[in-house]
């Protein structure tokens, strides 16, 4: 990988700064917050590079996306977004994101959100919505392209998160709609995050009693002591499955270690096992919480 040098290249892109809620104001507008890699893409005299959002190259791993951007009808243009993987759902799949990079470069997608240069234009100080039209103007609607356009929502942001968070994606970027393209941390661009990671001790083990999978009975370590966090399904390689089984095996107890909370079908385990986990932000009791990794 090697820097830029070109005469039309990278630019630092601008950064949304975290919060712990969307604005209420209608002057803003709602993204989903796309769970990938930060790419810049540079369209100039029918070819395309793709540059990380600290500007080295990486036209290389994305060779369906450059192809499309080759294509694009312009003489130059300068895209911001994020190349993505989808799962199932059609929700981005961070973890799945390098293997298909490597394996199955076909499934990437570059989801564009901002237009910073066009057919000779410097567009970064125009307001954000003139700049996004000509965006979607220039991507097009093909379902079926490398290249898609990050649509928005107006209105309630705060409706517009929690049906993100029901639908387990990763949150919300906010966009001041009047807004010029600033690059570096910008309080013109706000993210707020649906999912969170934490750390839980393991208290034991327990069937999901729709599916039958595994799910592990989490703790959470107060100043006055353990209470009970709820439940989090196993997102672990074959491997580390394993290490938790023979962790649990040495750890396994008869009696609950949170002596108010009870269970017929629970395999208790002495609270010394600490996972990390990923989960619903802003909740009590976890929701949509899955198990990364051992602590």
């Amino acid at each position: 990988m090697s820097r830029v040098t070109d005469r039309l290249g990278f630019i630092e892109p601008e950064l949304p700064t975290l919060t712990n809620q969307p604005p209420k104001d209608e002057d803003w507008i709602h993204e989903v917050k796309h769970d990938g890699y930060r790419t810049l893409l540079v369209v100039e005299r029918g070819q395309a590079r793709a540059y990380t959002r600290k500007g080295f190259d990486w036209s290389q791993s994305y060779p369906g996306i450059i192809r499309a951007a080759a294509s694009l009808n312009c003489r130059d243009a300068i895209l911001d977004g994020e190349v993505i993987v989808q799962d199932s759902r059609g929700v981005s799949d961070f973890n799945a994101l390098k293997s298909a990079i490597r394996w199955e470069p076909h499934r990437l997608i570059f989801y564009g959100f901002d237009l910073l240069h066009f057919d000779g234009e410097d567009l970064r100080r125009k307001p954000l919505l003139e700049r996004r039209a000509r965006l979607k103007d220039l991507i097009g609607n093909d379902v079926a392209s490398s290249l898609q356009f990050s649509e928005e929502f107006t209105g309630d942001g705060a409706a517009f998160f929690r049906a993100c968070a029901e639908h387990g994606l990763e949150g919300v970027v906010s966009k001041l709609a009047s807004s010029r393209y600033r690059s570096g941390r910008s309080k013109t661009w706000l993210k707020t995050k649906c999912f969170t990671e934490g750390s839980f001790v393991m208290i034991g083990t327990d069937r999901d009693r729709k599916t039958g999978a595994m799910l592990a009975l989490l703790g959470r370590a107060e100043e006055h002591g353990l209470t009970y966090a709820g439940a989090a399904f196993l997102g672990l390689s074959t491997e580390a499955r394993e290490e938790l089984q023979i962790r649990l095996q040495v750890l396994s107890s008869e009696h609950s270690p949170l002596p108010g909370f009870r269970s017929r079908t629970a395999q208790w385990a002495k609270p010394e096992l600490f996972v990390r986990v990923r989960h619903l932000a802003g909740v009590k009791t976890l929701r949509h919480a899955i198990v990364k990794s051992i602590e």
